[in-house]
Protein backbone atom coordinates (compact mmCIF):
# COMPACT_ATOMS: atom_id res chain seq x y z
CA UNK A 1 0.00 0.00 0.00
CA UNK A 2 1.32 3.51 -0.85
CA UNK A 3 0.79 4.85 2.70
CA UNK A 4 2.74 2.01 4.25
CA UNK A 5 5.58 2.46 1.75
CA UNK A 6 5.78 6.17 2.62
CA UNK A 7 5.81 5.36 6.32
CA UNK A 8 8.57 2.82 5.82
CA UNK A 9 10.66 5.32 3.88
CA UNK A 10 10.18 7.96 6.59
CA UNK A 11 11.14 5.47 9.30
CA UNK A 12 14.28 4.50 7.38
CA UNK A 13 15.19 8.17 6.88
CA UNK A 14 14.63 8.84 10.59
CA UNK A 15 16.85 5.89 11.57
CA UNK A 16 19.66 7.12 9.30
CA UNK A 17 19.37 10.65 10.68
CA UNK A 18 19.54 9.40 14.29
CA UNK A 19 22.55 7.15 13.67
CA UNK A 20 24.40 9.81 11.66
CA UNK A 21 23.89 12.47 14.37
CA UNK A 22 24.97 10.19 17.24
CA UNK A 23 28.03 9.02 15.31
CA UNK A 24 29.06 12.60 14.58
CA UNK A 25 29.10 13.29 18.35
CA UNK A 26 31.05 10.11 19.09
CA UNK A 27 28.14 8.02 20.43
CA UNK A 28 26.64 4.69 19.38
CA UNK A 29 23.07 3.57 20.09
CA UNK A 30 22.24 -0.01 20.96
CA UNK A 31 19.56 -1.55 18.76
CA UNK A 32 16.82 -1.38 21.42
CA UNK A 33 17.69 2.24 22.23
CA UNK A 34 17.66 3.23 18.56
CA UNK A 35 14.24 1.62 18.03
CA UNK A 36 12.90 3.35 21.14
CA UNK A 37 14.03 6.77 19.92
CA UNK A 38 12.62 6.04 16.47
CA UNK A 39 9.20 5.25 17.95
CA UNK A 40 9.16 8.47 19.97
CA UNK A 41 10.26 10.73 17.10
CA UNK A 42 8.12 9.08 14.42
CA UNK A 43 5.04 10.65 16.03
CA UNK A 44 6.48 14.11 15.29
CA UNK A 45 6.68 16.01 12.03
CA UNK A 46 9.93 15.33 10.15
CA UNK A 47 10.88 19.03 10.49
CA UNK A 48 11.13 18.56 14.29
CA UNK A 49 13.31 15.46 14.24
CA UNK A 50 16.67 17.23 14.15
CA UNK A 51 15.72 19.68 16.89
CA UNK A 52 14.87 16.87 19.33
CA UNK A 53 17.88 14.77 18.34
CA UNK A 54 20.11 17.78 19.10
CA UNK A 55 18.41 18.27 22.49
CA UNK A 56 19.00 14.62 23.39
CA UNK A 57 22.65 14.80 22.29
CA UNK A 58 23.22 18.04 24.20
CA UNK A 59 21.99 16.50 27.48
CA UNK A 60 23.95 13.32 26.73
CA UNK A 61 27.18 15.29 26.26
CA UNK A 62 26.82 16.88 29.69
CA UNK A 63 26.45 13.57 31.50
CA UNK A 64 29.73 12.94 33.29
CA UNK A 65 28.83 9.44 34.56
CA UNK A 66 28.83 7.67 31.18
CA UNK A 67 31.07 4.61 31.24
CA UNK A 68 31.39 4.32 27.45
CA UNK A 69 30.23 5.86 24.18
CA UNK A 70 27.70 3.03 23.79
CA UNK A 71 24.23 4.29 24.82
CA UNK A 72 21.65 1.76 25.97
CA UNK A 73 17.89 2.17 26.41
CA UNK A 74 18.14 2.87 30.15
CA UNK A 75 20.55 5.80 29.68
CA UNK A 76 18.49 7.10 26.76
CA UNK A 77 15.33 7.09 28.89
CA UNK A 78 17.08 9.19 31.55
CA UNK A 79 18.24 11.69 28.94
CA UNK A 80 14.79 11.94 27.35
CA UNK A 81 13.28 12.51 30.81
CA UNK A 82 15.68 15.43 31.40
CA UNK A 83 14.77 16.90 28.00
CA UNK A 84 11.06 16.63 28.82
CA UNK A 85 11.54 18.32 32.21
CA UNK A 86 13.38 21.20 30.56
CA UNK A 87 10.58 21.64 28.02
CA UNK A 88 7.78 21.44 30.56
CA UNK A 89 9.44 23.82 33.05
CA UNK A 90 7.87 27.23 33.58
CA UNK A 91 9.87 29.51 31.30
CA UNK A 92 8.54 32.58 33.08
CA UNK A 93 10.59 31.63 36.12
CA UNK A 94 13.69 32.06 33.96
CA UNK A 95 12.79 35.34 32.28
CA UNK A 96 15.24 37.34 34.41
CA UNK A 97 18.29 35.86 36.12
CA UNK A 98 21.15 37.76 37.77
CA UNK A 99 24.42 35.82 37.67
CA UNK A 100 27.26 36.41 40.11
CA UNK A 101 30.76 36.43 38.59
CA UNK A 102 31.88 33.74 41.03
CA UNK A 103 29.19 31.33 39.80
CA UNK A 104 29.90 31.63 36.06
CA UNK A 105 30.19 28.15 34.45
CA UNK A 106 33.75 26.99 33.91
CA UNK A 107 34.62 25.52 30.51
CA UNK A 108 38.07 24.72 29.12
CA UNK A 109 38.90 24.26 25.46
CA UNK A 110 40.26 20.76 24.84
CA UNK A 111 42.85 20.88 22.07
CA UNK A 112 42.64 17.09 21.61
CA UNK A 113 38.84 16.90 21.36
CA UNK A 114 38.53 20.34 19.72
CA UNK A 115 35.61 21.41 21.90
CA UNK A 116 34.86 23.20 25.17
CA UNK A 117 34.34 20.84 28.07
CA UNK A 118 33.16 21.60 31.62
CA UNK A 119 35.95 21.55 34.17
CA UNK A 120 34.21 18.71 36.04
CA UNK A 121 34.62 16.46 32.99
CA UNK A 122 38.35 17.30 32.89
CA UNK A 123 38.84 16.73 36.64
CA UNK A 124 40.06 20.30 37.12
CA UNK A 125 40.42 21.40 40.74
CA UNK A 126 37.73 23.76 42.08
CA UNK A 127 38.76 27.43 41.82
CA UNK A 128 40.53 29.15 44.69
CA UNK A 129 40.54 32.85 45.47
CA UNK A 130 44.31 32.78 45.93
CA UNK A 131 45.46 30.23 43.38
CA UNK A 132 48.87 28.68 42.85
CA UNK A 133 51.39 30.59 40.75
CA UNK A 134 51.03 28.14 37.86
CA UNK A 135 47.45 29.37 37.32
CA UNK A 136 48.74 32.75 36.15
CA UNK A 137 50.15 31.17 32.99
CA UNK A 138 47.04 29.04 32.53
CA UNK A 139 44.76 32.07 32.14
CA UNK A 140 46.72 33.19 29.08
CA UNK A 141 46.92 29.67 27.66
CA UNK A 142 43.14 29.32 28.01
CA UNK A 143 42.55 32.65 26.28
CA UNK A 144 45.00 31.76 23.51
CA UNK A 145 43.37 28.43 22.68
CA UNK A 146 39.88 29.96 22.79
CA UNK A 147 40.93 32.70 20.38
CA UNK A 148 42.89 30.35 18.13
CA UNK A 149 39.99 27.94 17.65
CA UNK A 150 37.76 30.91 16.88
CA UNK A 151 40.25 32.48 14.46
CA UNK A 152 41.12 29.26 12.66
CA UNK A 153 37.53 28.77 11.49
CA UNK A 154 37.25 32.30 10.09
CA UNK A 155 36.87 32.34 6.31
CA UNK A 156 40.35 33.88 5.88
CA UNK A 157 42.02 31.03 7.77
CA UNK A 158 40.03 27.93 6.81
CA UNK A 159 42.33 25.21 5.42
CA UNK A 160 42.95 25.16 1.69
CA UNK A 161 41.06 22.64 -0.42
CA UNK A 162 42.71 19.23 -0.81
CA UNK A 163 45.27 19.27 -3.59
CA UNK A 164 46.12 22.98 -3.29
CA UNK A 165 49.57 23.99 -2.14
CA UNK A 166 50.41 26.81 0.22
CA UNK A 167 51.67 28.99 -2.64
CA UNK A 168 48.47 28.33 -4.60
CA UNK A 169 46.50 29.32 -1.54
CA UNK A 170 48.23 32.64 -1.03
CA UNK A 171 47.91 33.56 -4.71
CA UNK A 172 44.24 32.70 -4.97
CA UNK A 173 43.05 33.31 -8.54
CA UNK A 174 39.63 31.72 -8.13
CA UNK A 175 38.00 35.02 -7.31
CA UNK A 176 37.35 34.02 -3.69
CA UNK A 177 38.92 35.63 -0.63
CA UNK A 178 42.63 35.17 -0.16
CA UNK A 179 43.46 32.38 2.30
CA UNK A 180 46.09 32.50 5.03
CA UNK A 181 47.75 29.96 7.29
CA UNK A 182 48.17 30.57 11.01
CA UNK A 183 51.61 29.71 12.33
CA UNK A 184 52.96 29.27 15.85
CA UNK A 185 56.05 30.95 17.27
CA UNK A 186 58.00 27.68 17.30
CA UNK A 187 57.53 27.49 13.51
CA UNK A 188 59.59 30.69 13.29
CA UNK A 189 62.17 29.65 15.85
CA UNK A 190 62.67 26.31 14.11
CA UNK A 191 63.97 27.77 10.87
CA UNK A 192 67.29 29.34 9.90
CA UNK A 193 66.17 30.79 6.59
CA UNK A 194 64.13 33.92 5.89
CA UNK A 195 60.35 33.50 5.99
CA UNK A 196 58.07 35.88 4.11
CA UNK A 197 54.33 36.58 4.50
CA UNK A 198 53.93 34.83 7.85
CA UNK A 199 50.90 35.34 10.15
CA UNK A 200 51.14 34.42 13.82
CA UNK A 201 48.58 34.69 16.63
CA UNK A 202 50.13 35.52 19.97
CA UNK A 203 50.16 37.76 23.02
CA UNK A 204 51.87 41.13 22.84
CA UNK A 205 54.33 41.29 25.73
CA UNK A 206 57.40 43.16 26.92
CA UNK A 207 59.71 40.44 28.25
CA UNK A 208 62.75 42.74 27.98
CA UNK A 209 62.36 46.38 28.98
CA UNK A 210 61.68 48.52 25.93
CA UNK A 211 61.49 45.52 23.57
CA UNK A 212 58.15 44.07 22.49
CA UNK A 213 57.74 40.36 21.89
CA UNK A 214 55.07 38.01 20.62
CA UNK A 215 54.37 35.03 22.87
CA UNK A 216 52.29 31.88 22.55
CA UNK A 217 52.39 28.49 24.35
CA UNK A 218 55.25 27.35 22.06
CA UNK A 219 57.66 30.22 22.76
CA UNK A 220 58.35 33.92 22.22
CA UNK A 221 59.98 35.98 19.48
CA UNK A 222 61.24 39.57 19.42
CA UNK A 223 59.28 42.04 17.30
CA UNK A 224 60.43 44.93 15.12
CA UNK A 225 57.38 47.19 14.76
CA UNK A 226 59.11 50.18 13.13
CA UNK A 227 57.26 49.62 9.82
CA UNK A 228 54.04 48.17 11.25
CA UNK A 229 50.60 49.28 10.13
CA UNK A 230 47.94 48.91 12.80
CA UNK A 231 44.35 47.94 12.09
CA UNK A 232 41.36 49.29 14.04
CA UNK A 233 41.42 48.90 17.81
CA UNK A 234 43.46 49.68 20.91
CA UNK A 235 46.67 47.65 21.20
CA UNK A 236 47.98 47.11 24.73
CA UNK A 237 50.35 44.71 26.40
CA UNK A 238 48.82 41.29 27.14
CA UNK A 239 46.24 41.58 24.38
CA UNK A 240 46.28 38.88 21.69
CA UNK A 241 47.09 40.03 18.18
CA UNK A 242 47.46 38.71 14.65
CA UNK A 243 50.86 39.76 13.38
CA UNK A 244 51.83 39.66 9.71
CA UNK A 245 55.36 40.13 8.46
CA UNK A 246 58.64 38.40 7.70
CA UNK A 247 61.09 36.58 9.95
CA UNK A 248 64.90 36.71 9.81
CA UNK A 249 67.79 36.53 12.30
CA UNK A 250 65.58 35.71 15.34
CA UNK A 251 63.42 38.80 14.77
CA UNK A 252 59.89 39.07 13.44
CA UNK A 253 59.60 42.23 11.31
CA UNK A 254 55.97 43.33 11.54
CA UNK A 255 54.25 44.79 8.48
CA UNK A 256 50.69 44.68 9.88
CA UNK A 257 49.08 44.09 13.26
CA UNK A 258 45.42 43.55 14.03
CA UNK A 259 43.08 41.97 16.54
CA UNK A 260 41.71 38.44 16.01
CA UNK A 261 38.52 38.52 13.92
CA UNK A 262 35.36 38.88 15.99
CA UNK A 263 32.68 36.22 15.78
CA UNK A 264 28.94 36.59 16.32
CA UNK A 265 27.20 34.61 19.04
CA UNK A 266 25.17 32.81 16.38
CA UNK A 267 28.33 31.62 14.60
CA UNK A 268 29.99 30.58 17.88
CA UNK A 269 26.98 28.56 18.98
CA UNK A 270 26.90 26.71 15.66
CA UNK A 271 30.16 25.12 16.86
CA UNK A 272 29.52 25.14 20.62
CA UNK A 273 26.02 23.69 20.50
CA UNK A 274 23.47 24.63 23.14
CA UNK A 275 25.74 24.51 26.20
CA UNK A 276 25.11 27.40 28.59
CA UNK A 277 28.46 29.19 28.97
CA UNK A 278 26.82 32.40 30.23
CA UNK A 279 25.50 31.05 33.53
CA UNK A 280 22.22 30.92 35.38
CA UNK A 281 19.77 28.13 36.23
CA UNK A 282 19.09 27.07 32.63
CA UNK A 283 20.81 23.87 31.54
CA UNK A 284 21.03 25.03 27.93
CA UNK A 285 21.65 28.47 26.49
CA UNK A 286 18.56 30.70 26.74
CA UNK A 287 19.03 31.52 23.05
CA UNK A 288 17.82 28.01 22.25
CA UNK A 289 14.51 28.52 24.08
CA UNK A 290 11.60 29.26 21.75
CA UNK A 291 9.33 30.02 24.71
CA UNK A 292 11.71 32.66 26.09
CA UNK A 293 11.99 34.17 22.62
CA UNK A 294 8.20 34.32 22.41
CA UNK A 295 8.00 36.09 25.78
CA UNK A 296 10.73 38.53 24.72
CA UNK A 297 9.01 39.45 21.46
CA UNK A 298 5.39 39.48 22.57
CA UNK A 299 5.23 39.95 26.32
CA UNK A 300 5.21 43.32 28.02
CA UNK A 301 5.73 44.48 31.57
CA UNK A 302 3.04 45.81 33.90
CA UNK A 303 2.45 48.99 31.90
CA UNK A 304 4.73 48.65 28.91
CA UNK A 305 7.72 46.90 27.41
CA UNK A 306 10.54 45.69 29.63
CA UNK A 307 13.24 48.32 30.18
CA UNK A 308 16.58 48.61 31.98
CA UNK A 309 17.94 51.87 33.40
CA UNK A 310 21.73 52.22 33.76
CA UNK A 311 23.50 54.79 35.97
CA UNK A 312 27.17 55.00 36.95
CA UNK A 313 28.93 57.03 39.65
CA UNK A 314 25.81 57.32 41.79
CA UNK A 315 27.25 59.41 44.66
CA UNK A 316 24.78 58.90 47.49
CA UNK A 317 26.65 61.40 49.70
CA UNK A 318 26.06 64.21 47.18
CA UNK A 319 22.78 66.15 47.80
CA UNK A 320 22.28 67.04 44.11
CA UNK A 321 22.61 63.37 43.14
CA UNK A 322 20.07 62.32 45.78
CA UNK A 323 17.58 64.96 44.64
CA UNK A 324 18.07 63.85 41.02
CA UNK A 325 17.39 60.24 42.02
CA UNK A 326 14.15 61.39 43.66
CA UNK A 327 13.13 62.92 40.32
CA UNK A 328 14.15 59.72 38.52
CA UNK A 329 11.91 57.56 40.71
CA UNK A 330 9.02 60.01 40.42
CA UNK A 331 9.36 60.02 36.64
CA UNK A 332 9.18 56.23 36.40
CA UNK A 333 6.53 55.79 39.12
CA UNK A 334 3.72 55.14 36.62
CA UNK A 335 5.79 52.87 34.32
CA UNK A 336 8.20 50.89 36.54
CA UNK A 337 11.27 49.67 34.61
CA UNK A 338 12.29 46.03 34.78
CA UNK A 339 15.47 47.02 36.62
CA UNK A 340 17.48 49.99 37.80
CA UNK A 341 21.22 49.24 37.56
CA UNK A 342 23.28 51.49 39.86
CA UNK A 343 27.07 51.36 39.47
CA UNK A 344 29.52 52.77 41.99
CA UNK A 345 31.36 54.56 43.22
CA UNK A 346 28.58 55.25 45.70
CA UNK A 347 30.44 58.07 47.45
CA UNK A 348 32.24 61.07 46.08
CA UNK A 349 35.56 60.44 47.82
CA UNK A 350 37.36 57.26 48.94
CA UNK A 351 37.90 56.56 52.65
CA UNK A 352 40.90 58.31 54.16
CA UNK A 353 42.64 58.83 57.46
CA UNK A 354 42.68 56.63 60.60
CA UNK A 355 39.45 54.74 60.95
CA UNK A 356 38.35 56.10 57.58
CA UNK A 357 37.23 52.75 56.21
CA UNK A 358 34.96 52.04 59.18
CA UNK A 359 33.44 55.52 59.07
CA UNK A 360 33.02 55.26 55.32
CA UNK A 361 31.12 51.97 55.64
CA UNK A 362 28.80 53.37 58.35
CA UNK A 363 28.04 56.47 56.28
CA UNK A 364 27.37 54.41 53.16
CA UNK A 365 25.00 52.16 55.12
CA UNK A 366 23.03 55.23 56.16
CA UNK A 367 22.96 56.54 52.56
CA UNK A 368 21.48 53.24 51.35
CA UNK A 369 18.86 53.42 54.10
CA UNK A 370 17.85 56.87 52.84
CA UNK A 371 17.77 55.54 49.27
CA UNK A 372 15.44 52.72 50.39
CA UNK A 373 13.08 55.29 51.93
CA UNK A 374 13.02 57.20 48.63
CA UNK A 375 12.17 54.03 46.69
CA UNK A 376 9.41 53.03 49.11
CA UNK A 377 7.65 56.34 48.43
CA UNK A 378 6.68 54.88 45.04
CA UNK A 379 4.85 51.60 45.54
CA UNK A 380 4.83 50.63 41.85
CA UNK A 381 8.62 50.86 41.57
CA UNK A 382 9.28 49.27 44.97
CA UNK A 383 7.17 46.22 44.12
CA UNK A 384 7.79 45.76 40.40
CA UNK A 385 11.36 46.91 39.66
CA UNK A 386 14.65 45.19 40.45
CA UNK A 387 17.43 47.24 42.03
CA UNK A 388 20.96 46.11 41.13
CA UNK A 389 24.08 47.61 42.78
CA UNK A 390 27.61 47.09 41.42
CA UNK A 391 30.52 48.28 43.58
CA UNK A 392 33.14 50.68 42.26
CA UNK A 393 36.86 50.81 42.98
CA UNK A 394 36.49 53.27 45.89
CA UNK A 395 33.60 51.50 47.59
CA UNK A 396 34.43 49.76 50.88
CA UNK A 397 34.69 46.05 51.40
CA UNK A 398 37.30 44.35 49.24
CA UNK A 399 40.51 45.00 47.28
CA UNK A 400 40.02 46.24 43.73
CA UNK A 401 40.81 42.87 42.13
CA UNK A 402 38.40 41.39 39.61
CA UNK A 403 35.97 39.85 39.90
CA UNK A 404 35.12 41.99 42.92
CA UNK A 405 32.57 40.62 45.43
CA UNK A 406 29.40 42.53 46.20
CA UNK A 407 29.25 45.22 48.86
CA UNK A 408 29.34 43.68 52.38
CA UNK A 409 26.08 42.58 54.02
CA UNK A 410 26.63 45.15 56.77
CA UNK A 411 26.15 47.97 54.26
CA UNK A 412 23.20 46.36 52.47
CA UNK A 413 21.19 45.01 55.42
CA UNK A 414 19.10 48.13 56.20
CA UNK A 415 18.07 48.56 52.60
CA UNK A 416 17.09 44.90 52.28
CA UNK A 417 14.90 45.21 55.37
CA UNK A 418 13.09 48.33 54.18
CA UNK A 419 12.12 47.30 50.65
CA UNK A 420 8.73 45.50 50.54
CA UNK A 421 10.10 42.67 48.39
CA UNK A 422 13.57 41.66 49.52
CA UNK A 423 14.18 39.60 46.36
CA UNK A 424 13.96 42.77 44.26
CA UNK A 425 17.20 44.15 45.71
CA UNK A 426 20.48 42.68 44.46
CA UNK A 427 23.94 43.65 45.66
CA UNK A 428 26.09 41.96 43.03
CA UNK A 429 29.68 41.27 42.07
CA UNK A 430 31.66 43.39 39.62
CA UNK A 431 31.42 42.28 36.84
CA UNK A 432 27.95 40.75 36.83
CA UNK A 433 25.71 39.11 34.23
CA UNK A 434 22.00 39.43 33.51
CA UNK A 435 19.98 37.02 31.41
CA UNK A 436 16.68 38.51 30.28
CA UNK A 437 14.66 36.06 28.13
CA UNK A 438 17.09 35.10 25.33
CA UNK A 439 19.30 38.17 25.77
CA UNK A 440 22.58 38.25 27.64
CA UNK A 441 23.83 41.43 29.32
CA UNK A 442 27.23 41.96 30.98
CA UNK A 443 27.75 44.74 33.56
CA UNK A 444 31.23 46.02 34.42
CA UNK A 445 32.19 49.04 36.52
CA UNK A 446 35.76 50.07 35.79
CA UNK A 447 37.53 52.94 34.05
CA UNK A 448 38.72 50.44 31.47
CA UNK A 449 38.48 52.79 28.46
CA UNK A 450 40.72 55.27 30.21
CA UNK A 451 43.21 52.60 31.26
CA UNK A 452 43.42 51.08 27.80
CA UNK A 453 43.98 54.47 26.16
CA UNK A 454 46.71 55.28 28.70
CA UNK A 455 48.51 51.98 28.10
CA UNK A 456 48.28 51.74 24.31
CA UNK A 457 51.32 50.47 22.44
CA UNK A 458 49.97 52.44 19.48
CA UNK A 459 47.27 55.09 19.81
CA UNK A 460 44.93 55.23 16.78
CA UNK A 461 45.19 58.35 14.64
CA UNK A 462 41.73 58.09 13.10
CA UNK A 463 38.27 57.15 14.35
CA UNK A 464 36.53 57.73 17.65
CA UNK A 465 37.78 56.05 20.82
CA UNK A 466 34.52 54.19 21.69
CA UNK A 467 34.57 52.49 18.27
CA UNK A 468 38.20 51.37 18.71
CA UNK A 469 37.46 50.27 22.28
CA UNK A 470 34.38 48.28 21.26
CA UNK A 471 36.26 46.50 18.47
CA UNK A 472 39.04 45.59 20.90
CA UNK A 473 36.84 44.04 23.59
CA UNK A 474 34.71 42.12 21.09
CA UNK A 475 37.80 40.77 19.31
CA UNK A 476 39.60 39.88 22.54
CA UNK A 477 36.52 38.25 24.07
CA UNK A 478 37.63 39.65 27.43
CA UNK A 479 36.69 42.63 29.61
CA UNK A 480 40.25 43.48 30.73
CA UNK A 481 42.88 42.72 28.06
CA UNK A 482 45.56 44.48 30.13
CA UNK A 483 48.57 43.39 32.22
CA UNK A 484 47.83 42.15 35.74
CA UNK A 485 49.63 45.03 37.42
CA UNK A 486 47.32 47.50 35.68
CA UNK A 487 44.03 45.62 36.01
CA UNK A 488 44.50 42.66 38.39
CA UNK A 489 42.25 39.58 38.28
CA UNK A 490 41.97 36.54 40.52
CA UNK A 491 43.69 33.93 38.34
CA UNK A 492 41.21 31.14 38.95
CA UNK A 493 38.28 33.41 38.13
CA UNK A 494 39.62 35.00 34.97
CA UNK A 495 36.98 33.20 32.90
CA UNK A 496 34.26 35.28 34.54
CA UNK A 497 35.84 38.20 32.66
CA UNK A 498 35.33 36.49 29.28
CA UNK A 499 32.69 37.71 26.86
CA UNK A 500 32.61 34.61 24.67
CA UNK A 501 30.26 33.75 23.07
CA UNK A 502 29.46 37.42 22.62
CA UNK A 503 26.60 38.76 24.78
CA UNK A 504 23.96 41.04 23.30
CA UNK A 505 24.93 44.03 25.43
CA UNK A 506 28.01 45.04 27.45
CA UNK A 507 27.50 47.94 29.87
CA UNK A 508 30.77 49.61 30.89
CA UNK A 509 30.61 52.07 33.78
CA UNK A 510 33.53 54.36 32.92
CA UNK A 511 34.30 58.01 33.73
CA UNK A 512 34.85 58.46 29.98
CA UNK A 513 32.16 60.43 28.12
CA UNK A 514 28.87 58.53 27.58
CA UNK A 515 28.75 56.50 24.37
CA UNK A 516 26.93 53.72 22.56
CA UNK A 517 28.79 51.76 19.88
CA UNK A 518 27.27 50.35 16.75
CA UNK A 519 26.42 46.66 16.91
CA UNK A 520 29.63 44.66 16.41
CA UNK A 521 28.83 41.07 15.41
CA UNK A 522 25.53 41.42 17.26
CA UNK A 523 27.10 42.90 20.42
CA UNK A 524 26.57 46.52 21.50
CA UNK A 525 28.68 48.33 24.10
CA UNK A 526 27.41 51.31 26.04
CA UNK A 527 28.76 53.59 28.72
CA UNK A 528 26.21 55.63 30.69
CA UNK A 529 29.01 57.96 31.82
CA UNK A 530 29.27 59.52 35.25
CA UNK A 531 25.78 60.34 36.56
CA UNK A 532 27.25 62.84 39.01
CA UNK A 533 29.55 64.61 36.53
CA UNK A 534 27.57 64.50 33.27
CA UNK A 535 24.55 66.60 34.20
CA UNK A 536 22.74 63.56 35.64
CA UNK A 537 22.61 61.67 32.32
CA UNK A 538 21.95 57.95 32.06
CA UNK A 539 21.05 55.26 29.50
CA UNK A 540 17.96 53.12 29.02
CA UNK A 541 17.67 49.83 27.13
CA UNK A 542 14.51 48.17 25.76
CA UNK A 543 15.26 44.46 25.06
CA UNK A 544 12.19 43.93 22.87
CA UNK A 545 13.40 46.45 20.27
CA UNK A 546 17.08 46.48 21.33
CA UNK A 547 16.78 50.26 21.58
CA UNK A 548 19.26 52.32 23.62
CA UNK A 549 18.30 55.87 24.52
CA UNK A 550 20.20 58.76 26.08
CA UNK A 551 18.29 60.19 29.03
CA UNK A 552 18.82 62.98 31.52
CA UNK A 553 17.25 64.34 34.70
CA UNK A 554 15.91 67.84 33.89
CA UNK A 555 17.52 70.65 35.91
CA UNK A 556 15.58 72.63 38.51
CA UNK A 557 13.78 75.60 37.05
Amino acid sequence: MPGMEGSSVNRSRLKNEIQKAFKMYGFQLRIDACKHLEELLSALDSSEWREWIDKVLDVLQRKSDLESSMVDKEVLDQVIQECSEQESGDSRENVLNIIDAFSVPRFTYSVDRKKFLPDEALNVEPPKLYADASKKAEIYNARYYALRQRTSRHKLFTPAAVGRTGSDMNSDTSGGPKKYQLKCVDFLLGTTSKLDNVIVLGMLTQIKHGKYSLEDPTGSVDLDMSEAKFHRGLFTENCFVLVEGWYEDLTFYVTAMGHPPAESSETSRAFLGTINMFGGPLETTPKASKELLRIEQLDSGTDGDAMFVFLSDVWLDCPTVVSSLAKLFAGYASIPPTAFVFMGNFTQAPPSGPGGLSTHAKNLKEHFRILANMICEHQGIAENSKFIFLPGSNDPGYPNIFPRPALPNYIAEDMLKKLPIKENCHFVSNPCRIQYCTQEIVLFREDIVTKMCRNCVYFPENGDIPSHFGRTLVSQGHLTPLPQHICPCFWDYDRSMWIYPLPDLVVIGDKFDPFTTESIQGCTLLNPGSFAKNAFSFKTYVPKTRTIEDSQIPPDE
